[in-house]
């Protein structure tokens, strides 16, 4: 398979099994929805009425008070006293296995291809770090959310990018399946093509 170089007659060769893969929804929800958990803190916590420090002996006499009944101040009942059903940190990532991943990327990569989202091109190297020529450079590329893959982020592009929303820009080997499903155009140079395909090969 053959992908054209945006601005060129060039071509670069792809292979069939990562760019032209069939597209597999259930696939590419699985790993997508493991890698959103796996971004989860998982940190809350409150104290459960063990956790909670004093409470030791009863703050009255069982009978004769005339008050209810307490065995300890901290009680969930009490103001200060324990949580019910206490909060406790958790790990919520799912397990997904280095084939599935791999899969789902080439069927994400197939599907812009396919659609017409995925351009390549032959650098994307900036002189300088204005947002303006970045801007520039990006008029022949429609879209709100545009990702620019590129194997080496240089300092002007990413200070160029960095205030301008709605643009990402990635190094090959950072290339994730929700910044991908995200973006309505993708944009890499040949270098991170290449290097891509060497990836999910």
């Amino acid at each position: 398979m053959e992908l054209t170089i945006k601005g060129s007659s060039d071509t670069v060769s792809v292979a069939d099994g990562t760019f032209d893969r069939p597209f597999s929804e259930g696939l590419v929800h699985q790993v997508v929805t493991a890698y959103l958990a796996g971004g989860r803190a998982g940190t809350k916590a409150t104290k459960s009425r063990s956790d909670v420090s004093g409470g030791g002996r009863k703050p009255w006499r069982q009978k004769g008070t005339g008050q209810a009944r307490a065995g300890t101040i901290r009680s969930p009942l009490w103001r200060g006293g324990g949580t019910t059903f206490a909060l406790r940190p958790r790990n919520f990532s799912q397990k997904v296995n280095r084939k599935m991943y791999r899969g789902a990327m080439q069927a994400i990569f197939s599907e812009l291809v396919r659609q017409e989202r995925f351009d390549v091109v032959q650098d994307f190297a900036l002189d300088t770090p204005k947002t303006k020529d970045l801007l520039a450079k990006l008029a022949d590329f429609p879209g709100q959310r545009v990702v620019i893959i590129t194997e080496d982020v240089g300092p002007n592009l990413y200070l160029a990018s960095r205030n301008v929303r709605g643009i990402t820009v990635i190094d090959s080997s950072a290339v994730d399946p929700v910044t991908l499903v995200d973006a309505d155009r993708v944009i890499a140079t040949v270098d991170s093509v290449n290097k891509i395909q060497e990836w999910l090969k």
